[in-house]
């Protein structure tokens, strides 16, 4: 139930223009986003290198995909999870949190937000016997899950579909996606552009620093993660929440399928690729969850347009879905 997600080919019409995008949905993962494949992969690595066993306690801090990824996968493996989250996320993440049999432990503002969860998810482990601490923002078994899973999978069924991918786009939360499909991508097609995403209202990437807020839960955390290496990669895009949340809204209403709000992001972000890059471009991007975690925020809301919005001129005329 992890891995072997389907690939959406969306046909586009942007300004007149015809474009075709490629979207892995990673929606179809066992708890319903892409963190599922890095949970497993890391717990696989920590159990056969000792520095985890089954029945011992996973703490993480996490902005709700992954700690949803290790509190499921903590059932299978009978060990307790505990998950340290910035209290202003999504209540359907809570409790989904809580169903699944999680300890969780709001963070806020005053006491650090992400930054905070993650020192907080530290002082837990250091105090705590056989407590084992994932570190998706440092952990190198991050990328590798994607470069060695997601990413061959992808090049894979491009590569079925006739496709030399001229650019991968995606959002950036820990940086594992971006890092390890990109790697994968180039292994398997050589170069091509690997580009990060974030908010336009926070761009962190850009400033090496948290500045603004935003409505994109999953992305720009704060910092810049360890495991990020800008210099590696294509220029930053930037995708304004707002724009976001009309995109993935559009998805909803065109295809039937409902992803979450950096999937609208990553969509719009794609296409931003795909008209600088011209006749020939083949983009192609994640679409990282569904949309169920947050209907009780913005995405369920009136969202309005504003000047300079790429979403309002996108119109989705049909999409084939290929295993």
């Amino acid at each position: 139930m992890v891995g072997g997600t389907p690939l959406l080919a969306l046909d586009l019409l942007v300004r007149g223009r015809k474009l075709r995008v490629w979207a892995k949905d990673e929606s179809r993962n066992l708890t319903g986003s892409i963190k599922d494949r890095m949970a497993l992969f890391i717990l696989e690595r920590a159990w056969r290198e000792g520095a985890w066993r089954p029945g011992e306690e996973i703490a993480e801090a996490t902005s709700g995909n992954t700690g949803i990824a290790f509190a499921s996968l903590g059932r299978r493996f009978d060990s307790p999870v505990r998950i340290f989250m910035p209290d202003w996320m999504s209540n359907e993440r809570k409790l989904l949190l809580t169903s699944l049999g999680a300890t969780l432990v709001p963070v806020s503002r005053e006491e650090g937000g992400f930054v905070g969860s993650i020192r907080l998810a530290d002082e837990w482990a250091r105090t705590n016997p056989r407590v084992f601490r994932p570190q998706q923002f440092d952990n190198p078994a991050n990328v590798e899950a994607h470069r060695v899973g997601t990413g061959p999978e992808l090049a894979t069924q491009l590569e079925w579909a006739g496709v030399r991918p001229t650019a991968f786009v995606a959002g950036v939360g820990t940086g594992g996606t971006v890092m390890g499909v990109g790697a994968a991508l180039r292994e398997h097609f050589g170069p091509l552009a690997v580009h990060p995403l974030e908010p336009a209202n926070s761009p962190t990437l850009r400033t090496g620093a948290r500045e603004g807020t935003h409505r994109i839960q999953g992305i720009s955390d704060e910092f810049i993660p360890a495991i990020l290496e800008l210099d590696t990669l294509a220029r930053v895009v930037d995708v304004w929440d707002g724009d976001a949340i009309l995109m993935a809204q559009a998805l909803a209403r065109s295809t039937g399928l409902g992803f979450g709000i950096s999937s609208g992001a990553n969509l719009v972000g794609a296409v931003q690729v795909a008209l600088e890059q011209g006749p020939g471009a083949a983009v192609t991007t994640v679409f990282a969850d569904c949309s169920r975690k947050y209907l009780s925020g913005p995405l369920g809301a009136i969202e309005a347009p504003k000047p300079g919005y790429l979403a309002p001129q996108i119109e989705i005329t049909g999409f084939e879905i290929l295993r």
